[in-house]
C-alpha cells in the first residue's frame, strides 16, 4: 500500500511534497546541496536551451483548441524549463489550468492546515522513531514534525533522489505557474485542497500506520529510489508506454486495498477533472491543462475520458531526443512572450 500512496501522490499531481521547502533543516556535510533558486538570467538561459519532455496532447472540440500536458513534480533542474512545443502551446492559450495552485496564499494556508498533525493520528513510539530516523537521513531534521504521517512519508519519497539531482524544488508545475503569471494568464485549479487531501490522507489510524510501516520498509530496501528513477526517466524521454505499464512493474496494485487506493488517487479524481476541463473549454478553448502524468494513462486516464466527452485528442509528438542521462549524480508596452515568461518564472522561483 505504501508505494501506491506515495507514487500516486507523486505523479498524479498532488504536489504536496513541495511544501517541504517551507521547513528548512540544518545543513550537514553529507547532505545534498540545497537547491539554489536561479536568477532571471539563468532562467532565460535555461528556457533558451530547453528540450521537450513529458507528454502533450491537443484537445479539439466545437472549433476550439486546448492543450493537455502531463507533468512531474520532482525533476532535474534542466527539465523544469518547457521545451519548444510546450512554449508554443503556452503562447496560444488564454488560461493555465492546474490541479492546485500552491502559489496562492489562501490555498497554501489551507493545505498547511489540513496537513497538520492531530493527536488521534500520533504514531506508536517505535514507528515514530523509525520515521524520524529516515527524516534525519534525508537531512530534514524535524522540519516535518507538525505534519500528518502520510505527508511525511510522501515527502521523504519525493525527495529520495536529491543526491542524484531530482528535486521537488525543480517541479514542472511551479515553473508553469510562474510562466503563466509572466504572460498575465489566469490560473485555475481543478481541485481544492480538501479534495486533494481526501485522496492522500488515510481514513483510519490503522491504515495510516500500515502506510507508514510499509513505506519505511520500501525505503529500507531502496525501492522508492528505483521507482522514482524509472518514472522520472520515462517522463524525461516521453515514453508513455512505460507509464502505461506502470501497474505491471510497480507491484503496487496487487491487493484489494491497493486497488481501492489506486481508484481513489486516480480514477475517482479523473472523472471530475475531465468534467471541469470540458466546462472551462466550452465556447472558447485556449486552455493549457497541466496535470500529473499518471493521470494520463489507461482507459480512465484524462485523454481517454476527454475523448469520450467529444474531444478530438491528439498526441503531440516531437523528434526523439537522446535518452536522458541516467539521473546523474547531483552537481549540484508589450513584452515578448519569452521575456515575460522568464520574468514570471523568476518571481515564482527566486525569493
Amino acid at each position: 500500500m505504501g508505494r501506491l500512496s506515495r507514487w500516486g501522490a507523486r505523479l498524479c499531481g498532488l504536489g504536496l511534497a513541495l511544501l517541504a521547502a517551507l521547513g528548512g533543516a540544518p545543513a550537514r556535510a553529507d547532505c545534498p546541496p540545497a537547491a539554489v533558486a536561479p536568477d532571471t538570467q539563468a532562467i532565460q538561459q535555461g528556457m533558451a536551451q530547453a528540450q521537450n519532455h513529458g507528454f502533450l496532447w491537443t484537445l479539439d472540440r466545437q472549433g476550439h483548441r486546448s492543450w493537455l500536458y502531463g507533468t512531474i513534480h520532482a525533476a532535474q533542474q534542466a527539465w523544469m524549463y518547457p521545451g519548444p512545443a510546450v512554449v508554443q502551446a503556452l503562447g496560444r492559450t488564454r488560461r493555465l489550468v492546474v490541479e492546485m495552485d500552491l502559489s496562492d496564499p489562501v490555498t497554501l494556508e489551507s493545505v498547511k492546515r489540513l496537513a497538520r498533525q492531530t493527536p488521534d493520528r500520533a504514531l506508536p513510539p517505535a514507528l515514530e522513531a523509525r520515521l524520524q530516523k529516515q527524516e534525519d537521513a534525508a537531512c530534514l531534521g524535524r522540519a516535518l514534525k507538525d505534519w500528518r504521517p502520510e505527508m511525511r512519508v510522501t515527502t521523504l519519497s519525493v525527495m529520495s533522489l536529491r543526491d542524484e539531482g531530482l528535486d521537488p524544488a525543480w517541479g514542472v508545475d511551479a515553473m508553469l505557474i510562474g510562466i503563466a503569471k509572466g504572460l498575465h494568464l489566469p490560473v485555475t485549479a481543478l481541485e481544492t485542497p480538501a479534495q486533494q487531501m481526501t485522496a492522500l490522507l488515510q481514513p483510519r489510524r490503522s491504515a495510516t500506520e500500515e502506510l507508514v510501516r510499509s513505506s519505511l520498509d520500501e525505503m529500507d530496501r531502496g525501492e522508492d529510489r528505483r521507482t522514482l528513477r524509472r518514472l522520472a526517466q520515462a517522463w524525461a524521454e516521453g515514453r508513455l508506454d512505460e507509464l502505461e505499464t506502470y501497474p505491471q512493474w510497480c507491484e503496487c496494485v496487487n491487493t484489494p486495498l491497493e486497488k481501492a487506493m489506486m481508484r481513489r488517487l486516480l480514477n475517482d479524481r479523473n472523472g471530475p477533472m475531465a468534467d471541469k476541463i470540458a466546462r472551462l473549454h466550452r465556447g472558447q478553448g485556449g486552455l493549457f491543462v497541466a496535470v500529473g502524468s499518471l493521470h494520463m494513462v489507461g482507459p480512465q486516464g484524462l485523454p481517454a475520458l476527454l475523448a469520450a466527452r467529444g474531444f478530438t485528442v491528439t498526441r503531440v509528438n516531437w523528434p526523439a531526443a537522446p535518452a536522458a542521462p541516467a539521473v546523474p549524480a547531483a552537481a549540484s508596452g508589450a513584452e515578448s512572450p519569452s521575456s515575460a515568461a522568464s520574468a514570471g518564472a523568476a518571481q515564482e522561483l527566486v525569493p
